[in-house]
Formats: C-alpha cells, sequence, structure tokens
C-alpha cells in the first residue's frame, strides 16, 4: 500500500490510520505529490472496514510549511489574458485541489485526529485545526498565517472554522496580522486538546498510545457517530467557507496583490543572502 504514494508514509495500526507528510528536507510543504495522495489515502482510509482513528501528522521537525515562497512563480501564468474572467477561471482551476481536500477532510467519516508533530506556517497552520476533530501537538508546536503580508486571504474557511473554536476576536488576530502563536497559547485558547513536551519519534509514539488507550476504554463506532452528530449541522456551513475563501484567493490573484508581494518577499531574501555573503 505504501509504495503507492510518493510523497507521505501510509499505514494502518490496527483500528489506527497513519497519514504522514513526508518531504522533511522540504519541511513538508505542499510540493510534489504531497496533496494528491493525502486526498488518496483519506479516501482509503473513508471506507476502511476496520479503522476508527485517521492521523494526519508530519516527519521530520516542521508539521507542513505551507507553500513555498518560490512556488508562487507557477501560478503567474500567462503574461496576457483576454479579460479578467479568463484570468479568473485560471487560479480557480488551480485551486481546486485544495477544495477536494478540505471536502475529504470536512466529510471524513472516522475521527480525525491532527497530530502536529512541529511548527505548521500558512497552509499547514490553516487547513487543518479547525477540522480536526482531536488535535494533538508536541511542545514545539507553534502555528503562524502571514496571509496578509502576502496579500492572500485566509485560506479554505480558516476564517469560520478557527472563528469556531478560538472565537471571532483571536481569530482575527491570529490570521489578519499573523501573529505567531506557542502551543501553550493555543491549548489555551481551546485550538489544541493535548500538548505533550516531546518530538520526533517519541511524540508519535505517544500519540498512537493515546489513541489506543482510548480504544480500550471507548466504543469506535459511538466514536465516530459522535463526530457524525456534531458536525452534521455545520457541514454545509464549513464547505460554503471553504468556497468562499477560494473565491476571495483568486480575485486576490486575478488584483496581482500576491504576485507583487511575493516578489518584495524574494528581493528582501536575496538582499539577506547577499548581505550573509559579504560577511
Amino acid at each position: 500500500m505504501a509504495s503507492e504514494y510518493s510523497d507521505i508514509k501510509f499505514e494502518i495500526k490496527g483500528k489506527i490510520g497513519i497519514i504522514k507528510f513526508n518531504r522533511p528536507k522540504a519541511l513538508n510543504s505542499f510540493g510534489g505529490n504531497i496533496i494528491p495522495d493525502t486526498i488518496a489515502a483519506l479516501r482509503v482510509l473513508n471506507e476502511h472496514p476496520d479503522t476508527v482513528f485517521t492521523v494526519l501528522t508530519g516527519e521530520g521537525r516542521f508539521f507542513s510549511a505551507g507553500a513555498d515562497v518560490r512556488g508562487v512563480k507557477g501560478l503567474s501564468g500567462p503574461t496576457e489574458y483576454k479579460n479578467a474572467g479568463e484570468k479568473k477561471l485560471k487560479f480557480l482551476q488551480g485551486f481546486s485541489y485544495a477544495t477536494e481536500l478540505l471536502r475529504s477532510m470536512i466529510d471524513h467519516k472516522k475521527v480525525f485526529v491532527l497530530a502536529l508533530n512541529g511548527p505548521g506556517v500558512g497552509g499547514g497552520a490553516a487547513w487543518f485545526p479547525g477540522i480536526a476533530d482531536i488535535v494533538l501537538a508536541s511542545n514545539t508546536a507553534w502555528l503562524q498565517c502571514p496571509f496578509s503580508a502576502l496579500g492572500l486571504v485566509p485560506e479554505n474557511g480558516s476564517a469560520l472554522s478557527f472563528a469556531q473554536h478560538i472565537g471571532i476576536h483571536r481569530t482575527n488576530d491570529f490570521l489578519m496580522f499573523g501573529t505567531k502563536l506557542t502551543a501553550q497559547e493555543l491549548l489555551a485558547a481551546g485550538m489544541y486538546n493535548r500538548v505533550w513536551d516531546l518530538t520526533g519519534d517519541a511524540f508519535q509514539a505517544e500519540v498512537v498510545k493515546f489513541l489506543e488507550g482510548q480504544l480500550e476504554v471507548n466504543d469506535g463506532k459511538s466514536m465516530m457517530e459522535m463526530k457524525r452528530l456534531q458536525n452534521a449541522p455545520i457541514r454545509d456551513q464549513r464547505m460554503m467557507a471553504v468556497v468562499n475563501a477560494v473565491d476571495a484567493l483568486a480575485e486576490r490573484f486575478v488584483e496581482d496583490a500576491p504576485t507583487k508581494r511575493f516578489e518584495m518577499k524574494m528581493k528582501e531574501l536575496e538582499e539577506k543572502s547577499k548581505a550573509k555573503a559579504k560577511i
């Protein structure tokens, strides 16, 4: 089964399915096949007859750095469009993978556990915690979303899903201002369920041990039914938030705001690199 995937590790341990981002050298950024592989594995686990928990985690010191700043060049496309409508359609098509990823998580039948082995940035911070049913985290798992600094918008329904967990004012501060929040701050705010002073393999082992402990004392079907009953009334609301966010993001690219911001950031990085080279 694992050989079917190039950028994730996928395994099933009893009643626990584990999807692990596996691009550690790139800080598990959303390149290669990491998103298609994750969607495919979620589909397998959604229909698996025996699993109760689906765990999403990462290999290495980061959970995910989100999109690579250099990757935005791939979104630039042709320099000329016939009109703004053609330009927007191009970007909407480019973001379709993210819409399907979020739908796969929102509609997932199993108890969806996010195991944050380390920091999350941008999409790596915004897309998953608000959708997960349970969030387990290493004490190193800080989150930050510099969307405004890059001319973007809170991605894939995160404006709603974060507000549902930590409230509107905290969400505004986090997503509007790009505030960096520590694991302990997110635990206190209600976004994380548990934080452990563990990293690497020790953290991953603790996640499995904790979930196996829950399976010893709780009925799997009852836990999945709890998830279904809680999520059914908000399912359409969350999907509509994803659609609205994708639309708003495409409009930002029609306006060229992210492209200009990314170019500015790239120049800043190049200048810093030159300055270090002179030292």
